[in-house]
């Protein structure tokens, strides 16, 4: 395991990474970290270089002012010059397949594959549903108290979860900065979104992989737009196997194929 940083204009961008070979860069979704994602790449570190940054406002990159998908991509693109990486696997799960997506259409020649996750962006032109936007709305009205209360106000938000996830999630907020609770849950309440309709989605010309999403925040119709609209998309993950192992399987082709 190493850790790595950089140091920008007062910013502090961290990420974890192990393991050696081809880099797949994995992001986590809103009101998390790094930690989040682990279990979904950590057991392809014996044959992929595997990194997991913590966005820019979220864990210990700490960040209190306006986030915006160009900005959270620039981000990424430091951090692979940091690396010394040419091109990556990029993916993520729940909103971070959506800084993931934007950096694949703003840095498409950094991008070797798209891995998303249990996508929840359906782009300008379908926006939020009522249930995201209703909570996103109800996420904020609790994180927004974060900056006089201090982080602990997220326990509320994690309150339903289900052992032992709720225990993770708690687990995480420890070392969190409530200005940067605040501004990353102001950029999810805020609904913007990576990119505008299917004609960006049609521009992608990279192996995309989604695993689609099935709940309230993660709208099956979301899985379909990128499905129906990227050209070189497929999906993944039967009852045999795993977000790993479906992810190692993806990289494993696309990186046959280029060979």
């Amino acid at each position: 395991m190493r850790e790595s940083s950089v140091e920008f204009d007062g910013t502090h961008l961290f990420a974890w990474e192990d393991g050696v070979g081809f880099p797949i860069v994995m992001l986590h979704g809103g009101m998390a970290d790094h930690r989040a994602v682990l279990p979904t790449v950590r057991p392809l570190i014996d044959r992929y270089r595997i990194v997991t940054p913590d966005l820019r406002g979220s864990g210990k990159s700490w960040f209190g002012g306006e986030l915006t998908f160009d900005l959270l991509a620039d981000d990424l693109l430091l951090l692979l010059d940091q690396a010394g990486i040419e091109q990556a696997v990029m993916g993520g799960v729940s909103s971070g397949s959506g800084v993931a997506l934007r950096f694949a259409l703003c840095h498409p020649d950094r991008t070797r594959a798209l891995a998303l996750i249990t996508p929840m962006y359906g782009g300008e032109a379908m926006g939020y549903t009522d249930a995201q936007r209703a909570a996103f709305m109800g996420m904020h009205a609790v994180a927004s108290r974060a900056l006089q209360e201090g982080v602990e106000v997220l326990r509320a938000l994690y309150a339903r979860l289900p052992d032992p996830l709720r225990e993770k999630a708690v687990a995480m907020l420890g070392g969190w900065d409530a200005a940067s609770v605040v501004a990353t849950s102001q950029f999810l309440n805020s609904g913007c979104q990576p990119f505008v309709g299917r004609e960006d989605l049609a521009s992608l010309s990279i192996p995309t992989l989604v695993v689609r999403g099935n709940d309230a925040m993660h709208p099956s119709a979301v899985s379909d737009l990128y499905l129906e609209s990227i050209p070189e998309c497929s999906t993944g993950l039967t009852v045999a196997t795993s977000v790993a192992e479906t992810i190692g399987d993806f990289v494993d082709e696309c990186l046959s194929a280029a060979a």
